[in-house]
């Protein structure tokens, strides 16, 4: 009894060390290999590459010189409360000694990222509970039997660590300790045949899923709640690989996170599930509100992201119906023409009268403002109380009154626009803001650069992108609207990007893509 009282307590903790690699200084690529045994000397390295195989190497060559593990040493990691795999949930516990069992072992743990390996002597047991442990050597069990030649016990060999060293692709064994080798089959007795048994159903383990650098556990319960996560997981590497943001779509990734981390704090009481839970949701938030700005809408409770000319979508189709009208019914060919229908429209477009003066027509970029009203006179569609030239001449104080009689209603033709008396002057305002836009003016563009911006203005979505879902303008829609010929767009689109209206621009042979600019999205009526 007392000499295995005395064997006990000869019991010694099981060894470790640790080989590192670690940066020298910020922004420089060379790397510091280390290792915590007192004989090691650090080496600094040119690339961390390099630093890793020479620090694999090293710790290679301490597991082919070192000795076998002790059967009689403590686990390592028992030592250390188990730091390596345990993650206690709740109040810290001292581990107890039911948690170690089996043959001691050397066992190598390293990071995932790769910048540290620590070799420990500790129980398979311990081993087996941390993901990446890799057994290097295992070590006889203390009450094996000695052989029967003592002289050939003598000489033995201590078991020593496989000269191949740990095999850190794939998870090795060690050499296991001398056992003698069995008789050839052919001198075996021979044994009854035993009844096959039927075959049993492979058993299929769950995928493990992998979220926000976390495993998600097999264990985890309910399995709703795992499969959730693991869910989760793809899909975020998914959005990853998309070519476009999607804000909403990230918005609600993010919202989904938030809450399948909860109930996963929840289960597993960690604090720091808690936390990613909480990100989530700041996350989600910003997302959402990103989006709203991006597509021009206000969070609820505030107010508009983009402060436009036009604010409600109503407005924007009754522009868009104006300009189709004029489009389709203007009296007389040409940009000019069309540009001063459209200004007259407005202004009579209620009720068929309204007012003129002569700085409404000199505003536009028209080089004979006062033969193109006499033309539309002698078309038919304008009448005017006066001549041209009075027209010209008139100022605020004393407009001149004109008509159009296609936009006169009556008793069977209430008119072609729907909009009310209120209405009327907005949209008008809205025309000669754009019309008249600053730089516009400075740059001196044509009529046909601003029926351009126009179309531009009531065909960009809330972000400011052209087309339907930012997919282009038809060109052909484009020239018909602008009265000129499809070729004569890209110098239009040339001196709008120089305005800084466009930007992105891109002219294939079928579409106009590209964007508003920040600047002028106040002038836009979005798609919707």
């Amino acid at each position: 009894m007392g000499v295995e009282a005395h064997a006990t307590n000869e019991r010694v903790t099981g060894r470790t060390w640790t080989v590192r690699l670690d940066p020298v200084g910020r922004g420089r690529a060379d790397v510091r290999v280390s290792c915590s045994r007192p004989a090691c000397a650090a080496r600094v390295l040119p690339s961390a590459a390099v630093g890793r195989t020479a620090a694999v190497e090293h710790l290679k060559a301490h597991l082919r010189a070192g000795p076998a593990p002790r059967p009689l040493a403590y686990c390592a990691c028992r030592a250390d409360e188990c730091h390596t795999h345990i993650r206690p949930a709740g109040p810290r516990e001292r581990p107890a000694p039911w948690r170690c069992g089996g043959p001691v072992v050397l066992a190598v743990i390293t990071d995932r990222e790769g910048r540290w390996w620590q070799v420990m002597e500790c129980c398979s047991r311990c081993a087996a509970a941390h993901p990446t442990a890799k057994i290097a050597a295992t070590a006889p069990a203390p009450d094996r039997p000695a052989p029967a030649d003592a002289s050939r016990s003598a000489t033995a060999p201590t078991p020593t660590v496989s000269a191949f060293g740990p095999h850190f692709s794939h998870t090795g064994s060690g050499d296991a300790a001398p056992h003698e080798v069995p008789a050839p089959r052919s001198e075996r007795p021979e044994r009854p045949a035993r009844p096959e048994r039927p075959a049993r159903p492979t058993r299929k383990r769950a995928r493990r899923g992998r979220i926000a650098q976390r495993f998600v556990p097999y264990e985890l319960r309910p399995v709703s709640l795992r499969d959730e996560l693991t869910e989760l997981g793809e899909a975020f590497r998914a959005y990853q690989q998309r070519a476009e943001p999607d804000l909403a779509l990230l918005a609600d990734l993010h919202a989904r996170k938030a809450k399948a981390f909860g109930a996963w704090a929840d289960v597993s009481a960690d604090t720091g599930l808690r936390r990613e839970a909480e990100r989530a949701e700041q996350a989600a938030a910003t997302a959402r509100l990103q989006h709203l700005h991006r597509i021009g809408e206000a969070p609820e409770g505030e107010g508009p992201a983009v402060a436009r000319l036009l604010p409600a979508p109503v407005q924007w189709d009754h522009a868009r119906a104006v300009l189709a009208h004029v489009a389709g019914h203007a009296p007389l060919p040409g940009p000019e023409a069309r540009l001063l229908v459209l200004l007259v429209t407005l202004r009579t477009a209620h009720s068929g009268t309204g007012n003129l003066v002569g700085q409404d027509l000199k505003g536009l970029p028209l080089p004979e403002p006062e033969h193109l009203v006499e033309r539309l006179v002698e078309s038919g569609w304008l009448r005017i109380a006066g001549t041209a030239e009075e027209l010209m001449a008139s100022r605020p104080e004393n407009p001149t009154r004109v008509d159009v009689p296609s936009l006169t209603p009556d008793e069977s033709d209430p008119g072609p626009f729907t909009f009310g008396r209120k209405m009327r002057p907005k949209l008008s305002g809205w025309a000669q803001r754009v019309v008249g836009e600053k730089k516009l003016r400075k740059a001196r563009t044509t009529a046909e650069a601003r029926l351009l911006a126009l179309a531009l203005a009531t065909g960009a979505d809330g972000e400011g992108r052209l087309g339907p879902g930012g997919q282009g303008l038809d060109l052909g829609s484009l020239s018909s609207w602008c009265a000129v010929g499809p070729g004569e767009l890209p110098e239009l689109v040339d001196h709008l990007t120089a305005a800084d209206w466009l930007a992105e621009a891109a002219v294939t042979d079928t579409l106009l893509t590209g964007r508003l600019t920040e600047r002028v999205l106040p002038l836009g009526c979005p798609l919707t």
